[in-house]
């Protein structure tokens, strides 16, 4: 293993640096781009690829989940490498569907220092806080 890590330092290093700065340029972009609303129950999601074609609906949805799933390893990653890893991770959940993921994502949400980040990063982009919903609400 340390033979490995040996050959493919300047791989790693690489790795960790375009992780870093995408980490600094996407995640914020996301965090602004998400609706305030995300995490309240009445919220409906997906209503505007209900009215694509079938094929252009499957593909967005494959290329949406593939996304979620390369920035959660990102963020997981990032969590040893240099990096906005939790961040990260909920982004990536964001983008992901599977069983329980509203649950995991308002546990990661409902962290104080995670919300403060999310809305600092929402206010630099003149967004609105994230609402909540009441139960969640520390």
């Amino acid at each position: 293993m340390l033979d490995w890590l040996a050959e493919n330092q300047a791989w790693l290093w690489t790795a960790s640096v375009v992780m870093f700065v995408g980490g600094l340029l996407l995640v914020p972009w996301l965090v602004i781009r998400m609706p305030a609303d995300y995490f309240m129950p009445e919220r409906r999601s997906g209503g505007t690829w209900r009215t694509r074609h079938p094929l252009v609906r499957s593909l967005l949805h494959v290329l949406k989940n593939a996304l979620g799933v390369a920035l959660t390893l990102a963020g997981i990653a990032m969590l040893v490498l240099p990096g906005q890893g939790i961040l990260t991770i909920l982004i990536g959940l964001s983008l992901v569907e599977f069983p329980g993921k509203r649950r995991l994502e308002m546990h990661i949400v409902q962290r104080p220092t995670i919300r403060k980040a999310l809305d600092w990063i929402r206010a630099k982009g003149n967004r609105p806080p994230l609402q909540l919903p009441p139960a969640a609400q520390h």
